[in-house]
């Protein structure tokens, strides 16, 4: 298994810390916001005599819910056609191992959520990267690379709308290209979007499940971690209108008994959350973007593109290692007692060399926050004994 990009530099976090440094956590997308009050009355209020498996595909009542909360979206999910899973990373492990076999291929455009990787170790299958670039953003990547990239393993291709680590928002254009893909050559379109909510700059975000004729060949990965800012409740869902995938992912579901049932509890009275909820919350992501990305812009060197959804960004540094700068960071540098934690975006990467220069930076703190950090990498640019500017 691959270590965690996200995560590695732990211990050296940890470590700075002790020495009495304050260590602002950018690697992970972890947000400040609060949990809706909805999810959080309902653990407090719950009765729960004894505390019994659910329904291996999560609680009735829950994915009538889900189902409700995509007709809003107008996108036609019923509730035979959702698993709660437990937290979307659950979700993409019943993917890999209902659609593919061991040997078999997925193309992935890069760079992608680092645990991909991992999922795909795991269940033996071979991920195939079809390169993304940062001067245009990491917009979708020609077609032609991803015909070129097709075999007779090839299972599908895997995207994350909007992006992880990269914030990019597909446009319906490119996700019409991917459809034409998939269809000519019998593939799945996964697509995971848990970060649907989160769209800035009056850009939409468009659903494969709303895509006439891809009925058969869409697959979607979804969460409530970052939609309603309740990552320890690790609580997802798959959702998808075929019926074999559907039932081989049963068998999973099964196997694994079920999904968490406070978390359920909780993830119920999250779809509750009122929209201003959210308008709130995006507005505030939209402030820290602007303040994250322009930030990076002005150091001398560092070429941060400004993503269009999530809440992350991939910048590229004036140096050869990001990791290396990422741990000198954090176990050699302070500014006025403060440094930060990135995560190094090689990890995100089939092809490491690809991203030895960049890193992916959460805007999940205050605005505040994030001033400090601009503060923190132009004072330690200026320093590191490595740099290439």
């Amino acid at each position: 298994m691959p270590s965690s990009p996200i995560r590695k530099l732990v211990p050296f976090a940890e470590q700075a810390e002790r020495n009495g440094n304050k260590v602002y956590y950018l690697n992970i997308g972890q947000p400040d916001i609060q949990t809706p009050t909805e999810a959080q009355q309902a653990i407090k209020e719950a009765d729960v005599p004894v505390l019994a498996y659910s329904h291996s595909a999560g609680f009735a009542s829950l994915r009538e819910g889900l189902s409700n909360y995509y007709h809003g979206k107008n996108l036609p999910v019923n509730t035979d056609e959702i698993i709660v899973t437990t937290g979307g990373s659950e979700a993409l492990l019943f993917t890999f191992g209902s659609a593919m076999d061991e040997g078999d291929e997925l193309i992935i455009p890069e760079p992608f959520y680092a645990n991909y990787n991992g999922f795909a170790t795991a269940s033996g299958v071979n991920v195939v990267p079809v390169e993304a670039s940062i001067e245009n953003g990491f917009a979708l990547p020609p077609v032609e690379l991803f015909e070129k990239a097709i075999t007779d393993k090839t299972k599908g291709i895997l995207i994350c709308n909007p992006g992880n680590p990269t914030g990019y928002l597909y446009s319906k254009e490119e996700l019409e290209k991917l459809k034409e893909i998939v269809l000519k050559h019998d593939l799945f379109l996964i697509a995971d979007e848990v970060y649907r909510e989160f769209t800035y700059d009056g850009e939409a975000h468009h659903s494969i499940l709303g895509m006439e004729g891809l009925e058969n060949n869409a697959i979607v990965v979804d969460s409530f971690s970052k939609r309603y800012s309740m990552c320890g409740a690790r609580i997802g869902c798959l959702v998808s209108k075929n019926k074999e995938f559907m039932a081989t992912a049963m068998k999973f579901a099964q196997a694994r008994l079920s999904p968490p049932t406070y978390a359920q509890i909780a993830s119920e009275a999250a779809l509750k959350t009122p929209q201003s909820y959210f308008d709130e919350v995006n507005a505030e992501y939209v402030e820290r973007r602007n303040v994250l990305v322009e930030g990076l812009n002005s150091i001398d060197g560092v070429f941060c593109p400004k993503p269009k959804g999530a809440f992350y960004a991939v910048a590229s540094f004036p140096v050869e290692s990001a990791e290396h700068f990422a741990q000198w960071l954090l176990s050699e540098f302070n500014h006025e007692g403060k440094t930060l934690m990135m995560a190094p975006a090689a990890g995100f990467y089939a092809k490491p060399e690809l991203g030895a220069n960049q890193a992916r930076l959460a805007y999940v703190l205050n605005t505040d926050a994030l001033k400090d950090c601009i503060a923190i990498l132009k004072a330690a640019l200026d320093v590191y004994p490595h740099t290439t500017r």
